[in-house]
């Protein structure tokens, strides 16, 4: 696995580097965010650990910039402790963020709980006709590519993760635009039509996007 450490300090770039290489990762490093963008156009990378508090873009603006593109996994390091600028960097999309100071056995720990949890250790997951690469941000129905727009794949993208489960509306406005997403709970049936209308064999009977009456959608994986 290729890992990406973004932090201006050079001491805690050399300790995550030495300790996930000892741990059998090939690690890249970055010191400011626009050689971490770079380095993610250029290369093949399966997890980033982006710091917050970059010289030049911030860390925030980074990782809104890679999941434009991407839903590779993203812990964020930071030095605020207050819960709204936490939860906002939740909202435009890291998987999980650690305080500095930090030990390098809990970032390890919090890595592997994320890829668990992710389930994007195989970035190219195949559902019945579907084939999707979550780190390209790729989706392929019987061979052909399915071109989505921005908010369908961040809705994709959370079923995945979320695959046999039911979510309700709210949870994935929450899970998929963020907190502060405004728009009203039915709106996400629009969008979820659209994404039904392209990866679906029959939209009006489908066998992923499965409506669960008076609670929700599920993501089908029994196929």
């Amino acid at each position: 696995m290729t890992v990406l450490a973004v932090d201006d300090e050079a001491k805690i770039r050399e300790a995550v580097s030495d300790y996930l290489t000892h741990k059998g990762m090939n690690v890249l490093t970055a010191e400011n965010g626009g050689q971490a963008l770079e380095l993610f156009r250029t290369q093949t990378v399966d997890f980033i650990i982006l710091d917050l508090m970059l010289p030049d873009l911030t860390g925030e603006e980074v990782c809104r910039r890679i999941r434009e593109r991407s839903s590779v996994p993203i812990i964020m390091l930071t030095a605020k402790s207050q819960e709204e600028d936490m939860l906002r960097g939740l909202a435009i999309g890291a998987d999980d963020y650690i305080k500095k100071p930090f030990s390098l056995k809990e970032l390890h720990a919090r890595m592997q709980t994320v890829l668990r949890r992710s389930g994007i250790r195989d970035r190219v997951q195949n559902f019945g006709e579907l084939t999707v690469d979550t780190r390209q941000m790729k989706l392929h129905k019987n061979g052909e590519e399915i071109q989505l727009t921005a908010s369908e794949w961040k809705l994709l993208n959370v079923f995945l993760k979320h695959a046999g489960r039911v979510l309700s509306r709210e949870q994935l406005i929450e899970l998929a635009f963020g907190l502060d997403f405004d728009a009203y709970d039915r709106a996400i049936d629009t969008h979820i039509k659209n994404l039904r209308r392209k990866i679906e064999c029959d939209p009006h009977s489908p066998e992923y996007i499965k409506t669960v009456h008076g609670m929700g959608y599920r993501f089908e994986v029994s196929r």
